[in-house]
């Protein structure tokens, strides 16, 4: 959004980090939850219909507000029935279990009975909405925190089940990836490859291949966080830029964008996604590419994948001046 200074001139341009990314409805309902009422959240869960991608963004955003509430709690005992809000009230003990091993520090082992009790609740949530993959894409989250990992015939049972009730899910696929990343259960390798098969399949228009682009994040996250205190990681320089990098990146950008309807706008549930492949494009000089990604975003950034290298808003703003995107 550009505004003007009382002297008549431009200011600088200012990206908007709303982590709703447009979507007023959703806002109004976190902002319900604040004041402890779930009135609007049941409303507006009901109101998203068949679209697992904005329900995914709703559901992920609303857990994260739930998190420091009883509000999910309180709809859940007014309505035991609802399907919508036991999927919630998984998707929230998910953050919360997260949020007390972060502060445990990494490494610190996370309650056997805590754990045992998520993923029952998660379970609970699957047979309560048969049809939605989100209690699938939270048990697939919750597998990072399991000791040694959780076994592949389950692991592979929960993914199968995502992929059931959606075969192109994308927060279900970064959950496994994420699982099998280096800095979990597995290796850049395993990561990678998960990535590209499932880039491979996926439609035109889908924004499943952008999985390629957040491994590259995950691994710079990886070695960056070992290489901290100890100097540049030689050849470091290169990870966005070097010849696959770009391929990938390039691929990406044809399978997704050259399939999106032209001039559609971008929904809200596309905005994460989309900056990742705008960063990519950014550090991997693609001038072109960088251009017109940064002008279908226009103001709205994510602080993720920017936060990863560096001050989120002075890249997405110096990036933007450097392309002369208006």
């Amino acid at each position: 959004m550009h505004v003007r200074r009382r002297s008549g001139r431009a200011a600088r341009f200012t990206p908007d980090f709303d982590p709703d990314h447009g979507d007023r409805p959703l806002t109004e309902a976190r902002q319900d939850i604040v004041i402890g009422r779930w009135q609007g959240v049941r409303d507006l869960l009901a109101s998203t219909g068949e679209n697992p991608a904005r329900r995914t963004h709703r559901l992920r955003l609303l857990a994260h507000a739930a998190a420091g509430s009883s509000a999910v709690e309180a709809w859940r005992a007014a309505e035991p029935d609802n399907p919508d809000a036991a999927v919630l009230r998984a998707a929230t003990e998910v953050v919360r279990i997260f949020d007390t091993a972060i502060a445990a520090g990494r490494g610190a082992a996370v309650d056997r009975g805590r754990l045992d009790a998520t993923v029952d609740t998660c379970l609970g949530a699957a047979q309560a909405a048969p049809d939605d993959p989100m209690p699938w894409v939270s048990l697939l989250t919750v597998a990072r925190l399991h000791e040694g990992g959780v076994p592949r015939r389950q692991l592979r049972q929960w993914f199968d089940e995502v992929r059931r009730r959606d075969p192109y899910h994308v927060e279900g696929h970064a959950q496994l990836l994420r699982y099998w990343s280096a800095r979990w259960h597995g290796t850049h390798g395993a990561m990678y490859d998960f990535a590209r098969d499932a880039a491979g399949v996926a439609p035109p228009g889908s924004p499943l291949p952008v999985l390629v682009q957040l491994a590259r994040v995950e691994e710079y996250r990886y070695i960056a966080d070992g290489a901290l205190g100890r100097g540049p990681v030689r050849g470091f320089d290169q990870h966005w830029k070097h010849e696959l990098a770009v391929t990938e990146l390039r691929r990406t950008y044809a399978r997704w964008i050259g399939g999106r309807e032209p001039g559609r706008p971008v929904d809200p549930e596309e905005v994460v996604d989309l900056n990742y492949l705008a960063h990519a494009a950014c550090y991997a000089g693609q001038v072109e590419i960088a251009r017109e990604l940064l002008g279908m975003l226009g103001p709205r950034a994510s602080w993720v994948p920017w936060s990863f290298t560096g001050e989120p808003a002075e890249q997405f703003v110096r990036f933007r001046e450097g392309l002369g995107v208006v």
